[in-house]
């Protein structure tokens, strides 16, 4: 083999890695992406789980309150609040 053909394949052995490296980096620039957007997205689905939780824990505070459960204890189950004088207390 002369000088001539070792020059050749050292020159085609590198463009060979050149190309394999370039197309590497644009398969590992399309993963960030893809990966970013996938982050994106579950960010968003975090805040809007956030917001329905929220949404939520005031809806139950409201279900909860003791006006309410008073309402309902008096008018659906004909509860009223005992007078003083019939309250004991136990120790």
């Amino acid at each position: 083999m002369n000088d001539r053909q070792r020059i050749l394949i050292v020159i085609t052995l590198l463009f060979s890695l050149v190309l394999a490296s370039a197309i590497l980096l644009v398969y590992s620039k399309h993963q960030s992406r893809k990966i970013f957007v996938e982050l994106q997205q579950l960010k968003h689905e975090v805040n809007a789980l956030n917001t329905e939780w929220s949404q939520l824990q005031l809806e139950q505070s409201a279900w909860s309150g003791h006006g309410r459960i008073e309402r309902v204890a008096s008018k659906r189950l004909s509860m009223v609040m005992p007078d003083s004088s019939d309250v004991v207390f136990v120790e």
